[in-house]
């Protein structure tokens, strides 16, 4: 079990999919396994504790955190780019979203199941990461990036997960567009997960 300084764990849940109005019904599947498996990475208890930690260092209240939901869609910008997160720093909301199921798959296709997973968790980790700095640093968009990309690093450390498919991940996790220019096919690790994020048949 956590320890009582790492509640946070107790206001991570999965948002109510009946109040969403998009009729995305025929993918539902795949977006509740989806959440399923976020929940269970923002979860974890090294995550927990690191996120502790960060807390304290950055003097950010756990009381500020009313709740923080995994969405179970997607939330698409004009651009075609998709929300990691949002947060709402007066009332200490927080929302995760996933990747689309379109871009899970052609992900796969070209880097494997196993790299797939790697970056679907380690961007709800950072994404989390994001949202929480910006309930201290409000719109300072630009400080909290820099923030996020250090405490990850940090947070990967800790992990003990410098591979290169980890450090990989981490520039996708943080560029602008995901256009990888190296084969990291090379470095992938055929291994069996847990859960798997496939589309249904």
């Amino acid at each position: 079990m956590l320890k009582q300084s790492y509640i946070i764990s107790n206001k991570i849940s999965i948002a109510n999919a009946e109040k969403n109005n998009r009729n995305l019904a025929i993918n539902s599947n795949f977006y509740a396994k989806y959440s399923r498996f976020t929940l269970k990475a923002l979860s974890k208890r090294v995550f927990q504790e690191f996120l502790s930690n960060m807390l304290k260092f950055e003097d950010i209240s756990q009381k500020s955190i009313a709740s923080i939901q995994i969405e179970i869609f997607p939330a698409p910008r004009k651009n075609g780019l998709t929300i990691a997160g949002k947060c709402n720093t007066l009332k200490g909301k927080i929302r995760i979203y996933p990747k689309p199921m379109r871009f899970c798959d052609t992900f796969r296709k070209e880097y494997g199941q196993y790299l797939l997973v790697e970056y679907a968790g380690s961007r709800a980790r950072a994404s989390l990461i994001h949202e929480l700095l910006h309930l201290k640093y409000g719109r300072d968009e630009i400080w909290v990036r820099k923030l996020t990309k250090e405490y990850y690093s940090k947070l990967i450390t800790k992990e003990n997960v410098n591979t290169p498919n980890s450090l990989y991940v981490r520039k996708l996790i943080f560029a602008r567009s995901l256009k990888p220019k190296v084969n990291i096919q090379k470095y992938a690790i055929k291994q069996n997960t847990v859960l798997e994020l496939q589309s249904p048949d």
